[in-house]
């Protein structure tokens, strides 16, 4: 009896030391940031454009925070508070919220992406890493099938946002018209997303909720103020410092630049405008040693504003359908001036990199304050030296600049589009509520 009864004890002893040592397994923040860095690395391979970037940013941004916030009763849902979004699934006792938020952007990726088998890749390597500390069995079972069915629940949402249709409308024709946008060398590529303010919304009432003034009204009168315009592009590319082609080159963000030899034509893939807003996320979030909640937080609040700055800037561009700096210089001033950067190929009016800076720039203040001292290395792996800023303002101000030193944009489109930025910003801030005492 009592050799059974030392038994037991000891079989008890174990037990409860494996229990224990056992301990539950958490992701943290910087798991979160590797999944935004591994999706931004893979929208550059596949050479995204600059909206189409926004929108996949947006959604495996949305669909973590909403598994996040369920768990965090400090936090609001964005149900009802994003056009169209509905609530998500609820949360199984046995589901880990962390590793189900985790899995959903990275699905949400997946889907939204070409080169899948990069980011299978990416998955299968995480899953292997939560393995080895033990995770299996019903919980982990319970997990990968929530976050699947949350990955459903906001594809369903986005099957809705027309972003399918647009694919299939008429291609941009190019007026005869000298005061409307033209293809630009080197490769001339045709107008790209003209149909991008068909996009649903996201928080913004409509694509024209925050349309600017109209630009100036074009003229090759050399005492007009439009051509006094061009002359100021044209005159600041002769006489660039170095400093400001730096900061024109840290702010291009040009997925489409080309590179011609001879008969040879190759591209150089770079991050978009709204990636490098997420590298700065990334970076503060870093910095100020954000938790998996506030990183969340700051991810989706940003690519809000993004995507719903590219719809309100690309819908003004193609209204406007204004010609780009080089045209007019290379027609009426010099043929043989080149712009510092490559233009890209849209329409001028507005600044799209003035528009999401003006806008990403007051999201992230929201969140982490002014004065805000941040050092943006986002760029150094392209091969460009890191920024020092004060302020996200202040970067977003540089940001937006950074076009007339790059030759490829008006005063009017910039100054105007951070105002138009700004403005759809603070929308954004004031109409999205993501904690419950806001």
């Amino acid at each position: 009896m009592i050799k059974k009864l030392s038994i037991l004890i000891a079989i008890s002893i174990y037990l409860f030391s494996c229990s224990e040592k056992k301990q539950p397994i958490k992701v943290d923040a910087n798991k979160m940031h590797e999944t935004m860095q591994h999706l931004t690395d893979v929208i550059v391979h596949d050479i995204f454009s600059p909206p189409v970037a926004s929108r996949i940013y947006t959604y495996p941004s949305v669909g973590a925070y909403e598994i996040l916030a369920a768990k965090d009763s400090s936090y609001k849902s964005l149900a009802g508070q994003l056009n169209g979004l509905t609530p998500i699934p609820p949360v199984p006792d046995n589901v880990n919220h962390e590793i189900a938020a985790i899995q959903t952007m990275l699905l949400l990726g997946k889907t939204l992406i070409f080169s899948e088998d990069k980011m299978d890749e990416f998955i299968n390597e995480w899953h292997a890493e939560l393995e080895a500390q033990g995770w299996s069995g019903e919980g982990k079972e319970a997990t990968l099938a929530y976050a699947d069915a949350v990955k459903k629940h906001i594809l369903d949402w986005a099957d809705m946002d027309n972003y399918k249709q647009t694919r299939t409308f008429e291609k941009f024709t190019v007026k005869e018209d000298v005061s409307r946008w033209q293809p630009t060398p080197p490769a001339y590529i045709e107008a790209i997303e003209p149909h991008w303010s068909k996009i649903r919304t996201f928080v913004i009432d409509s694509a024209s909720q925050f349309t600017p003034e109209p630009p100036t009204e074009f003229s090759i009168d050399e005492n007009s103020q439009f051509f006094k315009e061009v002359k100021q592009v044209y005159d600041v590319k002769q006489s660039l410092t170095p400093e400001q082609s730096e900061i024109a080159s840290f702010w291009d963000c040009n997925p489409y630049v080309m590179n011609v030899h001879g008969h040879v034509m190759f591209a150089t893939k770079k991050v978009t405008p709204g990636g490098h807003w997420i590298g700065i996320v990334k970076t503060v979030c870093k910095q100020t040693d954000a938790s998996l909640m506030k990183s969340a937080s700051a991810y989706v609040l940003t690519s809000l504003a993004l995507v719903d700055g590219f719809i309100s800037c690309w819908d003004e561009k193609y209204r406007s359908n204004l010609i780009r700096p080089e045209t007019v210089i290379n027609k009426y001033i010099d043929e043989e001036w080149t712009p510092l950067l490559q233009t890209p190929p849209f329409p001028e009016y507005t600044s799209g990199h003035s528009v999401i800076s003006g806008a990403a720039g007051v999201a992230l203040t929201s969140i982490f304050g002014e004065p805000f001292h941040f050092v943006d290395s986002t760029e150094v792996k392209y091969g460009l030296t890191a920024r020092e800023f004060n302020s996200f303002k202040e970067a977003s101000d540089e940001a937006a600049i950074s076009r007339l030193y790059g030759g490829i944009h008006y005063m009017p489109a910039i100054e105007n589009g951070v105002t138009q930025g700004r403005s759809l910003g603070k929308f954004i801030v004031d109409n999205v509520k993501l904690k419950e005492e806001e």
